[in-house]
């Protein structure tokens, strides 16, 4: 790539972070264009989708969700460190309403590492016998959405209200605390097309 288009490229991935950091994803491209100081012909010519522009912003926080698995996973305490790894992902997410959106609205199995890992976390949890057993990796997704639902009704009263909530959840997934459950749970096949339709 020439050293004008890596520049362009940075500018425009720089800008698409400051923006979907501060207002949500759904930031028109235009003004994604305007604050890099480059022609949406140039936006489009570097990312010709909005999925490649939200891929590249957001490219440290996959792997940062990979660093805070490898950490938890690292613990001695499975409960901790399935505790360790929820926590830190959410607090990715109030940090960053463009990464609260793109939390609620792709599956985990669209990152590979990530879910290797994740998956890694629930089963070591689950043969401690702290994480309750019929939990599956798909139901992350309501983990995710209630904590994401409470960031964007909370975020200009009380930033932090999302702890209580997450506490609250935690709470009801320790395998003592477990009930069978109404339903089962969806298919990651189900999770992906929910989520894609998000």
């Amino acid at each position: 790539m020439r050293k004008d288009a890596q520049r362009n490229r940075e500018l425009l991935v720089q800008a698409a972070r400051g923006l979907f950091a501060r207002r949500g994803l759904d930031v028109p491209l235009e003004e994604i264009a305007r604050a890099a100081g480059v022609s949406i012909g140039t936006l489009y010519n570097r990312f010709p989708s909005r999925a490649d522009l939200v891929e590249a912003a957001f490219a440290d926080r996959v792997e940062a969700v990979a660093a805070i698995c490898e950490v938890a996973l690292a613990m001695d305490d499975p409960w901790a460190g399935f505790t360790h790894f929820v926590e830190q992902g959410c607090i990715l997410q109030a940090a960053d309403r463009g990464f609260n959106d793109l939390a609620a609205r792709r599956p985990p199995q669209d990152y590979e590492r990530g879910h290797r890992l994740m998956s890694e976390i629930v089963a070591r949890a689950q043969a401690a016998g702290a994480l309750r057993p019929d939990f599956v990796l798909a139901d992350m997704a309501f983990v995710t959405w209630a904590i994401t639902r409470t960031i964007e009704a909370t975020a200009e009263v009380s930033p932090d209200a999302w702890r209580r909530h997450l506490a609250l959840i935690l709470d009801g997934l320790r395998a003592p605390a477990a009930h069978p459950l109404p339903r089962p749970p969806l298919s990651e096949e189900d999770l992906a097309r929910v989520m894609r339709h998000c």
